[in-house]
């Protein structure tokens, strides 16, 4: 882990960079905002010392356009619409979405947590096994068991309507 010192260095030297990078991608404050905190983060994180500036700079900036991609390819980036497009919208489909999130409020903790670091952080299943300290491929599982017991209760609650 890196020192405060690095730190503050670091994000006095390629916040403007990263700024930029994120929004040519994104296109949005806040997400850029977002992002901003998410390189930083795996700065301070990132065990490895960098061989010169230019191989740090490098990596800043891998690290933001990686992370921009992560999340224009979200599940949730993807199932969303910008808040101006929705006034109108019928009342139906918010009740929709709220059996979504009861749904998977309703799984078992361990299938919960992968769902959620998943589709709304926007996790890969090798990020999500690190962070839980499982294999990758028993993300995965869980992940078709989770999609599975979704399925399930939602076409229970099809049924019921």
């Amino acid at each position: 882990m890196r020192s405060e010192e690095e730190a503050n260095r670091a994000v006095e030297r390629y916040a403007d960079t990263v700024r930029r990078i994120c929004m040519v991608h994104l296109k949005n404050y806040a997400d850029t905002e977002d992002i901003f905190q998410t390189v930083f983060l795996k700065y301070v994180l990132h065990p490895a010392a960098f061989d010169s500036e230019e191989h740090e700079k490098a990596w800043i900036i891998r690290v933001t356009i990686n992370a921009c991609r992560d999340m224009l390819r979200s599940f949730f980036r993807s199932r969303t619409v910008p808040l101006e497009d929705c006034e109108g919208q019928a009342n139906s489909e918010k009740e929709d979405y709220s059996e979504v999130v009861e749904a998977v409020q309703s799984l078992p903790s361990k299938y919960r947590d992968v769902v959620y670091l998943y589709y709304y952080e926007g996790y890969g299943a090798a990020e999500i096994g690190d962070i839980l300290h499982k294999n990758t491929n028993t993300i995965y599982t869980l992940l078709a068991r989770a999609r599975k017991l979704l399925k399930e209760k939602l076409e229970e609650v099809e049924e019921i309507e």
